[in-house]
């Protein structure tokens, strides 16, 4: 039985992912690297910043220099303030489901406290925001999960977790727990066996 939900950020609670890497697109523009937005988001989705980073450097043969995290972060933030909005229906989802929640993300935590806090979904986590900076373990380990499990009182088995990304539903897997994609453009066709939604308001039947 489900008595927890674990939820992604980027790509599954706020629409984010594209300007995350609308944000890469616009500092690799500074190399003379022309990668459009989509594109890096389609290899990269669900991956840690430091392995993006060294894909970048490795395919295009160039040297990031000591603040490109930063100043990517910047760009990313003021991307956020202007055009950020919670993904279709998890305003509603969030006031329907009457279980502990929380949120579990590879991105740092002031990152996504601003970017619940903009879509105005904050209020539903009771300040149970997880980030695998503050943890130490990074998806697809599933060490982020399982400590999240723990600070929140549940078994593996009893969690469940919605993701967008192959890499948080491997992750999810490996940890022991119910994984759920959240898949609304039908983007991963090729897991038949994988529970997938493909709006917010089939989360709840889901988890039923």
């Amino acid at each position: 039985m489900i008595k927890c939900i674990i939820f992604d950020c980027d790509g599954t609670l706020v629409d984010s992912e594209y300007l995350c890497n609308l944000g890469f697109e616009i500092k690799l523009k500074e190399y003379g690297v022309h990668f459009p937005a989509q594109q890096i988001m389609e290899k990269h989705v669900g991956s840690k910043l430091a392995g993006i980073m060294a894909s970048f450097e490795s395919e295009f043969g160039i040297k990031l220099k000591e603040d490109f995290v930063s100043s990517y972060r910047a760009i990313v933030a003021e991307l956020f303030k202007e055009r950020l909005t919670a993904c279709d229906g998890v305003h509603e989802m969030l006031s329907s489901i009457n279980l502990p929640k929380c949120v579990a993300s590879n991105g740092p935590l002031e990152k996504m406290t601003m970017a619940l806090t903009l879509s105005g979904l904050i209020e539903h986590f009771q300040g149970h925001l997880f980030s695998a900076y503050e943890v130490g373990s990074w998806k697809p380990d599933p060490g982020l999960f399982l400590e999240v499990a723990n600070v929140m009182g549940f078994k593996a088995e009893q969690c469940a977790v919605v993701e967008d990304s192959l890499v948080g539903l491997v992750t999810a897997k490996a940890a022991g727990m119910f994984a759920i994609l959240y898949d609304p453009h039908n983007i991963h066709n090729e897991l038949p066996d994988t529970l997938r939604i493909s709006h917010m308001d089939q989360l709840l039947d889901s988890i039923s």
